[in-house]
């Protein structure tokens, strides 16, 4: 009965929170340049006041499995391990988690643009499955494939195109542009596979850190707000038009996001996301793949496929996710975002794992220069948030 009364009571109090309108006008967590309240999910979405800069740091986990064709989930052992003829494999991938640490720095040059460059840190984690005769040759069950590394560099312009109001936008509209650089890697290489001479042949394409190509970034955001809601969209399109130095590329990625902000206190907002992904597959394999037969039973490149991951058609496809998530502002200049990810609908190409969840939690601080109208004194209308 306790249990019962007090999961009424915080169900009253959420409920209260979100729905009832208050007296206070809320401003936003953070200058109201891009509006005040933003997702800091969204690549290139916020952007700081003008001569104002903007770090953050972000720490990502996701987990991805189990595999998938299409709209439908597989049983690993009874539909994909067996010989490695093209249709079934000698091991088969069965989770995978990410941790991802992300930082980023900001700069805005006038009221209407801005710069910004990313950067990240990434560790993969692969479980993998034996068929039986690998099973029986290694003496286990399978083992954890692991790369990690630096991604590719972002880096990314904002120009905002229209504003009903040059200080305290309550509606704009911005274009995103930039490139991806290619500072990861695309030749990792087994390290800790138990099967004689994989070690030292090339890792799969997802457990690479690059894309080995520099890529071209274009995009456009719509923001919006009427207190106490914050709501947009934002779509960004990463092309990869050539092929790298393993002789491939990926395939392009179009993401696309909504979302809907409610601010419930003046240091708290609440924020929900619908994102969706849509990604074409490589082009083909790499090099030491197609030519020297790396991934392929027998190394030789007439060999079929050891795992799907080698599969240069076994990636991409659509996926939508919904995220939610809340903003805390601790002390002014500086927030803290926590938002938790699950997928609703994913069709993928090929046996590939789906994603299951991911956790993000990630902080920024805004950092006044001496040109600012914040360091010089200016003294901006309450509104401002400043």
């Amino acid at each position: 009965m306790l249990k019962k009364n007090l999961l009424s009571l915080l169900i009253a109090n959420v409920f209260l929170l979100i729905f009832v309108p208050l007296s206070q006008a809320y401003i936003g967590l953070c200058c109201a340049h891009c509006g005040g309240n933003m997702p800091l999910n969204i690549p290139g979405g916020g952007i700081p006041e003008t001569h104002e800069f903007r770090f953050k740091v972000s720490q990502m986990f996701m987990v991805m499995g189990p595999l998938r064709d299409g709209t439908r989930d597989l049983d690993n052992a009874a539909e994909l391990l067996g010989p490695a003829n093209g249709t079934t494999f000698a091991v088969t991938p069965e989770e995978m988690r990410t941790y991802m640490t992300m930082a980023s720095v900001a700069y805005s040059f006038t009221d209407d643009f801005a710069m910004m460059a990313m950067m990240s840190y990434i560790r993969n984690e692969m479980d993998m499955q034996f068929n039986t005769p690998l099973q029986s040759s290694t003496g286990t069950r399978g083992f954890t494939m692991t790369s990690d590394g630096q991604s590719d560099l972002t880096v990314l312009g904002k120009y905002r195109l229209y504003k009903d109001d040059n200080l305290a936008p309550t509606k704009q509209a911005s274009v995103l542009f930039g490139l991806s650089l290619p500072t990861g890697e695309i030749e990792k290489e087994f390290t800790n596979n138990p099967v004689n001479g994989q070690n030292g042949t090339i890792l799969p394409f997802r457990m690479q850190t690059g894309s080995g190509t520099v890529d071209p970034i274009i995009g456009v955001t719509l923001q919006s707000s009427t207190d106490p809601w914050w709501y947009g969209a934002n779509a960004q399109l990463e092309a990869h038009v050539y092929n790298n130095d393993q002789g491939y590329r990926r395939g392009s990625e179009l993401r696309y996001d909504f979302y809907l902000m409610r601010q419930v206190h003046s240091r708290v907002v609440l924020l929900g996301e619908l994102q969706g992904w849509y990604e074409g597959t490589f082009n083909r394999e790499p090099y030491r793949g197609r030519i020297l037969g790396e991934g392929h039973a027998g190394g030789t490149p007439s060999g079929g496929f050891l795992s799907p991951l080698f599969d240069p058609k076994n990636y991409g496809g659509h996926k939508l996710a919904v995220t939610l998530g809340l903003q805390f502002q601790p002390i002014p200049l500086h927030v803290v975002e926590m938002a938790a990810t699950i997928p609703i609908y994913q069709d993928l190409n090929g046996p590939q794992l789906r994603d299951d969840y991911m956790l993000q939690f990630t902080y920024y601080v805004e950092l006044p220069t001496k040109k600012s109208r914040r360091y010089t004194g200016f003294k901006a209308p309450k509104e401002l948030g400043f």
